[in-house]
């Protein structure tokens, strides 16, 4: 059975390295949904949060596959256990005076914020899962969505 897996690469932090790690989930065919990088909390290296989508054969495989890169540290399916996982989004909607209190209202339910306004546009930012921000995405479609940015998930294991 297909799932996505959030998986955690500490990797060393050196130019081409993401390309590395990309290439490799291309040439196999797997596909990436989301990846975002960043430091992490140890000088010269950094984390990728990859999202993809498998079974448990594919995800084992990919992290073999990982392994044999000689930038990468270790790799964690974070999604084998309890984590947390984030995404940022800036929706840029048509926003004309009378439909403002409606998007605000729709702002206000999934506490997000809005972070500019011009004479006929706003734009909301909307923290939350993946799930919450396609939701978010979805109401803001009858209103003409302007242009949408997406961080893409971030995510580490929960404490014990």
């Amino acid at each position: 059975m297909s799932t996505r897996h959030t998986i955690s690469v500490l990797v060393n932090d050196q130019p081409g390295v993401l390309q590395r790690v990309s290439g490799l989930f291309g040439r196999r065919g797997f596909n990436i949904e989301s990846i975002t990088v960043g430091v992490s909390e140890e000088p010269g290296l950094s984390r990728m949060i990859i999202v993809t989508t498998g079974d448990d054969s594919t995800v084992e495989q990919i992290q073999k596959q990982l392994y044999k890169l000689i930038d990468v540290i270790k790799v964690v399916d974070l999604s084998a256990n309890p984590m947390v996982s984030r995404e940022v989004a800036l929706i840029k909607v048509h926003a004309e005076p009378t439909a403002r209190p409606e998007i605000l209202g729709v702002v206000d339910t999934f506490r997000a914020s809005v972070v500019d306004i011009s004479p006929s546009t706003l734009i909301v930012q909307a923290i939350g899962d993946t799930a919450k921000i396609d939701a978010i995405v979805e109401l803001m479609k009858p209103y003409g969505i302007v242009q949408l940015s997406r961080t893409g998930v971030t995510a580490m294991a929960r404490g014990v």
